[in-house]
């Protein structure tokens, strides 16, 4: 079994990489069978943690997360206390103990030389704690794992602390004014899902390497080409773009339009974190029930190039429907009720029909160029329908034509 410790365990990384792993370790999660089985203890620590429990954590690590870091101290001082003194405190506790087992540090793009020398205070740090850990590489042999991160964004991100993204999505979802000194700004940023995936990978000794590694200098003047990994899947998108992403999801639920997500894209991943700052009372959303004597039709979901999704509610006895369209088609499902669709080809006076149920969940297609209707066939309970048009419905183009089925 497997022991790992994780510093800044409290943290935004650090919080998702530990869920993570209690889920792979319980067996929630199956998508990481070379760690099926082989997770022991996960040792938190974290600002109310001592001394002695880190030594004692070392004692007992077969993996070290480093995830512990200052970013926005009260004293310049503070982000080398905090940041190359405590990764040296670190590595000095694994050592006294013999401990070689393999380290991950969590470091900063902001540590790239500009010239000589860190851009900022922070960078500096950084650029020294990494330093530390390769040291520690070559003195005991040990497997080190240094990341710069980018800007990394996701559920759990502290806003007003460290990240544009997550102040922007809690602004927003909260109905807060937002600043943005210029829309142009270009962000690299990774995702927190991405991010932990790769941190995985690194607990199994498969991380991604970066395939330039340069030749860094540390803060006492001592040079050293670092071999550092990186976290293969990043976005870049300016702080207007990100903006503008942000009120489209805010504005979703009055306007039903769901924005383009496709799969690993930066908007969905960024929809994902948005959601997360929603407060209670616009967690649940009211949508206009069109009704009248026969029941109502709520439109659901809009989509701009994969059509809309609706409800149809039909009181007992009730016929629907009674028209066709040219190049619009639907699919009706009835989740609740009995019913019976009927659909004739225009032209024709044959009539295929389909009963249904909720009892038996069915998926049936309104064709193209057939009038068709649903019909309620019970005397006491409504019949629910789920429907999907391919297209949203335009009223200056309804393709929309009534004819008895």
């Amino acid at each position: 079994m497997m022991n790992i410790l994780v510093t800044g365990a409290a943290g935004f990384i650090g919080k998702n990489l530990i869920e993570n792993i209690k889920n792979i370790r319980s067996g929630k999660d199956r998508t990481h069978p070379g760690l099926s089985g082989k997770i022991g203890e996960i040792f938190e620590y974290d600002r109310n943690n001592t001394p002695e429990d880190l030594a004692d954590f070392c004692q007992k690590a077969d993996f070290v997360f480093h995830l512990a870091g200052v970013n926005r101290p009260e004293r310049t001082e503070e982000f080398m206390e905090g940041n190359r003194d405590f990764s040296k405190m670190l590595l000095s506790a694994l050592e006294k103990c013999g401990n070689n087992c393999p380290v991950m540090m969590s470091s900063s793009i902001q540590a790239e030389l500009k010239g000589r020398f860190a851009a900022s205070e922070y960078g500096r740090s950084k650029l020294a704690g990494e330093q530390a850990f390769f040291r520690h590489a070559d003195q005991t042999g040990a497997k080190v794992y240094v990341y710069r991160f980018p800007n990394v964004f996701g559920k759990w991100s502290r806003p007003e602390y460290n990240s544009a993204v997550a102040t922007f999505c809690h602004h927003i979802a909260n109905g807060l004014p937002i600043r943005v000194d210029n829309r142009e700004t270009q962000l690299e940023l990774v995702y927190i899902d991405d991010l932990v995936e790769e941190l995985l990978l690194a607990l199994q000794g498969c991380p991604h390497f970066m395939t330039n590694n340069p030749d860094e200098s540390d803060s006492e003047g001592q040079v050293r080409t670092g071999t550092y990994c990186h976290v293969p899947t990043t976005h870049k998108a300016t702080l207007g773009q990100i903006v503008d992403l942000l009120h489209t999801f805010h504005d979703q639920p009055q306007s039903l339009l769901m924005p383009a997500i496709l799969e690993g894209s930066f908007e969905k991943k960024l929809y994902s974190m948005y959601l997360s700052y929603l407060p209670k009372e616009k967690t649940a959303v009211d949508l206009r029930m069109n009704c009248d004597a026969r029941g109502s039709f709520t439109e659901l979901i809009k989509t701009i190039d994969h059509g809309q999704f609706s409800v149809n509610i039909s009181k007992p006895g009730i016929t629907k429907g009674q028209h066709w369209h040219n190049s619009k088609w639907e699919i009706f499902i009835v989740v609740a009720g009995h019913g019976l669709i009927r659909e004739r080809k225009i032209g024709t006076d044959e009539v295929i029909e389909y009963e249904v149920s909720g009892d038996r969940i069915q998926a049936v297609y309104m064709l193209p160029g057939y009038t068709h209707s649903i019909i309620n066939l019970s005397e006491t309970e409504n019949l629910v329908t789920v429907m999907w048009a391919n297209e949203i419905f335009d009223p200056g183009h309804p393709d929309t034509f009534f004819e008895p089925v």
